[in-house]
């Protein structure tokens, strides 16, 4: 239940899935981050980038919400209707 509350930053190469989430919120955090919203097929159906602390954000048909340091959904040319691949860490290809 707490998520990102609570930490001073978001280390590179990490994320955090919250599954289910149509939406997510940045009450009391420290730092902006990226929110990649996906449906259940895992097609993104909206980014928002740098969501500042005390904001909220939302994605109609999204069913989990993938939250990355900010910047890195620019950083690895993330668009709408692309597809994601999720796997567990360490998994191999």
């Amino acid at each position: 239940m707490r998520g990102l509350l609570g930490r001073s930053s978001f280390p590179a190469g990490e994320g955090l899935l919250l599954r289910p989430a149509a939406s997510v919120h940045t009450a009391f955090m420290r730092f902006p981050i990226d929110v990649v919203f996906i449906d259940k097929s895992h097609t993104i159906v909206k980014i928002v980038h740098s969501l500042g602390p005390w904001k909220t954000a939302g994605a109609r048909g999204s069913s989990a919400a993938l939250e990355l340091p900010a910047g890195t959904a620019a950083a690895l040319e993330l668009e709408s209707g692309m597809s994601l691949v999720l796997a567990a860490d360490g998994a191999s290809e």
